[in-house]
């Protein structure tokens, strides 16, 4: 059944694409929204469009992602393309975009211009992208976090070791080091506060088991996906670092590390450590506020305890996305994905009109 926005026409969906910090974040967001765009484009029920937002922060408005249509596209600024946006009378905004302004600040100038978005709102994600911020929250409601402190300056260690010190605010395990010798302690701090605003100095929980847990919301109830697990080892791979999540191929195109079967899988739900990690993550969930779906990486120590490292509450709607690979193992694809989360919107025509396949 196809799903309408106003007078039987699809529903108008905004795509919000690219990065005004540098071209590492922008090719990102181009990878994931591609792969959203291919998943949804023969859905009759969405009229799709795209917004590009260049490193420095002019805007676009592209008929496609790649070199070509990204060069013929005409240049605008931010308050033309304000215009332009409500010229095309959009319904609803995706956001594609995974730099720090990119998930607070224009999120927020969707709110400011009443156009509903997918996914969580922008005082979730300033919160989420601090590290330090999001562990006191969930803490506060229950959830096992490793003890940490926050610091600006080298200094001696705050914490026994051994430790593991990331920027308190970066992404993609960027500027991450385990510290198990005090001699190597400020070179980690120096290298945590090169890629972020502070370093969190965090004590390391031995493994067990790395993995993530994704949330969506159906029908007003929490629904826990299948988890996915990290490959990871105590003597060999004992924390996760950038080169396991991103890499880039001969041709310089950006690709996903983590997809690949040996560095990470999904978990059957009768595995002992679901049921623990589904009781923290839901917690992690209703702390935080999140909204339409969730994500939260745990670590699962020898006694199988899950601890609370980071969350990541994004889902682009791509089938390489994380959530939608979970949401896929329970027989949801992306096109129902995505207008599950549509259903959650207070817009009454979405209630009424997007209708799972």
């Amino acid at each position: 059944m196809g799903g309408h926005g106003t007078a039987g026409r699809p529903l108008s969906v905004l795509h919000l694409v690219g990065s005004p910090v540098d071209e590492f974040f922008a090719d990102l967001s181009r990878l994931y929204a591609g792969g959203a765009l291919a998943a949804l484009a023969s859905d009759e029920r969405y009229e799709h469009h795209l917004a590009h937002v260049a490193p420095g922060g002019s805007w676009t408005f592209p008929a496609g992602l790649g070199a070509p249509a990204l060069a013929a596209a005409v240049p605008m600024s931010p308050s033309d393309a304000i215009a332009h946006v409500a010229r095309l009378g959009i319904d609803v905004v995706v956001p594609q975009m995974f730099c720090r302004p990119g998930m607070t600040a224009y999120r927020a100038l969707f709110d400011v211009l009443g156009i509903p978005i997918v996914g969580n709102p922008p005082e979730v994600m300033a919160i989420a992208a601090d590290k330090a911020a999001a562990r006191a929250i969930v803490a506060a409601a229950g959830v096992a976090v490793p003890a940490g402190e926050v610091v600006r300056t080298p200094g001696p260690p705050p914490l026994p070791l051994p430790v593991v010190v990331k920027p308190v605010d970066g992404d993609n395990s960027m500027g991450v080091t385990l510290v198990r010798d005090e001699r190597q302690y400020g070179p980690a701090v120096a290298h945590a506060l090169a890629n972020g605003s502070a370093a969190l100095v965090e004590t390391y929980v031995p493994l067990g088991r790395e993995v993530r847990c994704g949330i969506i919301v159906r029908d007003g109830e929490l629904v826990c996906l299948p988890l996915e697990e990290y490959s990871v080892n105590p003597d060999s791979k004992p924390i996760r670092t950038s080169e396991d999540k991103l890499d880039r191929s001969g041709d310089g195109d950006l690709f996903l590390v983590a997809k690949d079967a040996r560095r990470a899988w999904l978990v059957p739900e009768d595995d002992p450590v679901t049921d623990a990690v589904w009781a923290a993550a839901r917690r992690c969930h209703e702390a935080l506020g999140c909204r339409h779906y969730s994500l939260f990486d745990f670590r699962i120590d020898p006694d199988g305890l899950p601890w609370f490292l980071e969350a990541g509450p994004y889902c682009s709607y791509a089938p390489s996305s994380v959530i939608a690979m979970m949401a896929a193992a329970r027989g949801i694809d992306v096109s129902e994905l995505f207008a599950i989360a549509l259903r959650e919107l207070d817009l009454e025509e979405a209630r009424c009109s997007i209708t799972t396949p």
